[in-house]
């Protein structure tokens, strides 16, 4: 049966004793099997952080609070961060 993935070559440097370890211990039967199972779990945390941005992204076009505009909002964080670094230079007196 020919083959249906063509080698590379990857650089793994000091991941590289984690996929030896892994092999060595009986986990996975090849490095290549430690790689392929990483980038299965790289994909499923990236679907995982993808759907929660989506429902974020949903929440906040779904809110009919008013919109906020930047001004007011940079504003209020400057405010903020003033109140926060004088508290903190009166604690230090």
């Amino acid at each position: 049966m020919p083959r249906t993935s063509r080698p590379i070559t990857v650089t793994l440097g000091d991941l590289h004793e984690r996929v030896e370890a892994r092999v060595k211990s009986g986990a996975y039967a090849s490095a290549s099997e430690v790689v392929r199972a990483a980038l299965r779990a790289l994909d499923r945390e990236e679907t995982a952080v993808n759907d929660w941005l989506r429902r974020c992204v949903d929440e906040a076009f779904a809110d009919r609070r008013p919109n906020v505009p930047a001004r007011t909002v940079f504003k209020r964080l400057r405010d903020h961060h003033a109140r926060r670094a004088k508290a903190k230079r009166n604690a230090k007196i």
